[in-house]
């Protein structure tokens, strides 16, 4: 007779938690943190201020100087630094998948740097003086480097590695263009000085209004390219078997950074490295899905620029430490982190 095993009671098999969920409730934590950080940036700056008076020029305005500076400076400002913010990141996180290429950002691969010459020419040159000027000349710089960059990286056979070196030289060029134009026009020089590092602190509510509809629309194209993107990530053939059109794609993706960066750097002047470290960052929460790869670096760029930004207030008080030098300092040891870990000398 063969004894049968005695039955063993079956425990419920734990469900994993789906992994769009935490996407969703890390969205919603970055979305609070973002919220923070505004808060902090309309509260805190380079003239201290009670809290109580800060309240009181959000909802009791009267005109006193301290009202003026919380509804007319950090306000515009905080704005500005959301809007310049997301446009940063997200255009950092297109090209990095329209490239293909994991160092892809607005300030390496040059279009920041072309958006800027663009203006400074525009400002010396041609006698421009409005934001509305700025923007047109930053997007036609923006376009003509990117352009030049991929030709200099060799166009479709181009590497991460001949496009990252291609855009510095394309910067570096840019850089040395753009201090010989100030040199020689002293009276341009005052106007641009601080734009050129990259800056938030010219912000107020025209300049809002400005830029406000053309980073509106780029944001809203590369929000709607996580679907076509994901397709390409898997190679041309296999996205065009999913249905993508890559032309539409990669135009569509052009058209956006080119709204992003030109209208980013119109209105702040070039700023650099958040549109590489902050894809990097949310990749690690996201994976590859560039749905939520985008959602994420809209919501945490401008964390970090507003953040750079309330630290370059606080820092050197009662005077301030541009934004885009926080960033830099912040960005190059990230930059150097990402090209040892990914081996990029042996693409």
């Amino acid at each position: 007779m063969v004894e049968s095993p005695p039955e063993q009671s079956a425990a419920p098999a734990a469900v994993p938690r789906p992994r769009h969920a935490v996407r969703a409730a890390g969205l919603l934590a970055a979305v609070g943190v973002l919220v923070l950080v505004a808060l902090m940036s309309v509260a805190v700056g380079a003239r201290q201020m009670p809290l109580e008076q800060v309240w009181h020029g959000l909802f009791h305005y009267t005109g006193t100087a301290d009202d003026v500076v919380v509804r007319d400076v950090r306000i515009p400002r905080t704005v500005l630094g959301l809007l310049v913010g997301t446009a940063l990141g997200l255009s950092g996180a297109v090209m990095q998948a329209l490239t293909r290429n994991p160092l892809a950002e607005p300030g390496i691969l040059g279009v920041n740097a072309g958006a800027a010459a663009a203006v400074v020419s525009a400002i010396s040159f041609f006698g421009a003086s409005s934001l509305t000027e700025f923007v047109w000349y930053a997007f036609a710089g923006a376009a003509l480097v990117s352009v030049v960059v991929y030709v200099l990286g060799g166009s479709r056979s181009a590497t991460p590695v001949r496009l990252a070196l291609a855009g510095t030289a394309a910067s570096a060029a840019l850089v040395g263009y753009i201090n010989a134009v100030q040199l020689m026009d002293s009276e341009a020089l005052g106007r641009m000085r601080f734009w050129t590092v990259g800056s938030l602190s010219a912000a107020n509510g025209d300049t809002v209004e400005q830029v406000a509809p053309f980073l509106a629309i780029g944001i809203v194209i590369a929000l709607s390219l996580g679907r076509p993107l994901n397709a390409m990530a898997m190679g041309d053939d296999t996205a065009r078997a999913l249905g993508a059109n890559l032309t539409r794609t990669r135009i569509a993706s052009m058209v956006a950074i080119t709204l992003l960066c030109g209208a980013a750097t119109a209105a702040c002047g070039p700023i650099t490295f958040i549109g590489l470290m902050i894809p990097h960052f949310a990749r690690l929460i996201t994976g590859p899905d560039m749905r939520w790869l985008l959602a994420y670096s809209a919501v945490l760029s401008p964390v970090l620029l507003l953040g750079a930004d309330v630290l370059g207030r606080v820092v050197t008080r009662p005077s301030e430490l541009q934004v885009g030098i926080v960033t830099a300092l912040i960005g190059g040891p990230v930059f150097i982190y990402l090209v040892r870990r990914k081996r990029m000398a042996q693409l």
